[in-house]
């Protein structure tokens, strides 16, 4: 004998196939939640009430021990964030039999005639932010989210609000999902003037929440006037389709701007200058400056020309080349940052070391413990051979407050080491 595990939708038996309908009415002993056994008022089997995980395989063991017939009631796929994984830790497979039903997540993209295949799925119920918040920073384009009582859908939009993102999400509540009570809710483009309304609002406990990346949002304009001198927001910059987290952040920006040590009229090399961000953010403190920002990719000096006029500056010069060969095109710089580098650091720091005018300084953005190492090795032979060079080195751990449900706590970002090189004046 074996235990059915069937999955059930808020239609109730109406929705079950005929032959899992069959096996439900010869139960034995039929176990489920409050909802899910009021499905079957008149049934006469034993009833478990699903609550205390022990007693609810004891009575399972023992119905099977007798040879009677158990069903176990869950809601949908009893295999996708459901009941069945518990069962399966507690019984052997051979004693389990399942039938599911359409889980949320199914019905929901379907509501939104959205394909689904490609989508991530996050249970947020009794569990961590984590999970979500990776997602998010890394530009998922598809999730669904199923909630609880302190990841709300109102928990979950402060949430993408508050990571500062450079792109934008619909959110999408789903509520009781193929049952007499269903309703779909939208939040397009989500923004901060959507809380109170979503605040305000009380959902369905069993609701799910589908959030849909948007790119077109890269485009819409701003409003220059009310950004800060110094540290744009990271979702002012248009950023890359695939790689929407690929970005220096904000708070590393602000760093190497401050370690570089600008001055007006100098002329700046931004290294694997990606979206331009920091570029942009040179351009705009020193006007007087030239910075050529140096991309490999054609769709990063797309995105680097595209910033540029979105923030209306002039004084970004793009350059579509690998380095180290395209630097030798340039003139002789005051000011290098390198962050992407291609494979190329050590054979790119000999050309920006030889370039360097007096006085000049490098600074390098480096998340890797290799690459940390070769550009040391680097420093210190430079150093050695010529004289007049020194480096200095800042790591940065840094992490951000993020909403969890009703709580705060802190989310770190990747940590960085920036390594300082300088040239002495002659």
């Amino acid at each position: 004998m074996t235990a059915h595990v069937v999955g059930i939708g808020l239609d109730g038996a109406a929705g079950l196939a005929v032959p899992v309908l069959k096996l439900v009415e010869s139960a034995t002993l039929l176990v489920g939640s409050e909802r899910h056994l009021g499905y079957f008022p008149d049934h006469p089997a034993q009833r478990q009430v699903l609550g205390d995980l022990t007693e609810a395989i004891a009575a399972i063991r023992n119905c099977l021990a007798a040879g009677g017939s158990t069903v176990v009631l869950v809601s949908g796929d009893p295999l996708f964030f459901g009941f069945g994984r518990l069962l399966l830790a507690a019984l052997p497979p051979e004693l389990l039999t399942f039938h599911p039903h359409l889980s949320s997540v199914q019905l929901a993209f379907n509501r939104l005639k959205v394909p689904w295949h490609d989508a991530r799925t996050i249970s947020a119920h009794g569990r961590s932010a984590d999970e979500l918040l990776d997602a998010l920073r890394s530009g998922a384009e598809k999730l669904a989210v199923l909630t609880d009582g302190n990841h709300t859908p109102a928990a979950i939009a402060r949430l993408v609000l508050s990571l500062d993102l450079p792109y934008s999400y619909d959110l999408w509540v789903c509520e009781n999902l193929g049952g007499a009570e269903e309703r779909v809710q939208s939040w397009p483009a989500l923004e901060a003037g959507d809380l109170p309304k979503l605040e305000e609002q009380t959902f369905d406990p069993l609701n799910v929440v589908v959030l849909l990346r948007r790119l077109e949002l890269y485009h819409k304009n701003i409003d220059l006037s009310r950004l800060p001198l110094l540290g744009l927001p990271d979702r002012t910059f248009i950023s890359f389709s695939d790689r929407p987290g690929l970005m220096t952040k904000r708070e590393i920006r602000t760093l190497v701007l401050g370690e570089l040590g600008l001055a007006p009229g100098q002329i700046i090399w931004d290294v694997g200058a990606g979206t331009g961000s920091v570029s942009i953010e040179i351009a705009r403190l020193c006007p007087s400056s030239r910075v050529y920002a140096i991309e490999k990719t054609a769709a990063g000096t797309m995105l680097i020309e595209q910033n540029c006029r979105r923030l209306q500056v002039t004084n970004v010069i793009s350059i579509y080349g690998s380095a180290p060969e395209i630097l030798y095109r340039l003139p002789a710089p005051d000011r290098i940052v390198i962050g992407g580098t291609g494979g190329q650091l050590r054979q790119i720091l000999g050309v920006c070391g030889g370039l360097l005018t007096p006085g000049g300084t490098i600074v390098l953005a480096l998340a890797t413990v290799e690459n940390l190492n070769d550009a040391l090795i680097w420093a210190g032979e430079r150093a050695r051979r010529e004289g007049g060079w020194s480096y200095r080195l800042l790591q940065v751990q840094l992490s951000r407050s993020v909403p969890v449900g009703s709580l705060t706590r802190f989310s770190p970002l990747n940590p960085v080491t920036l390594l300082t090189v300088t040239r002495e004046s002659n």
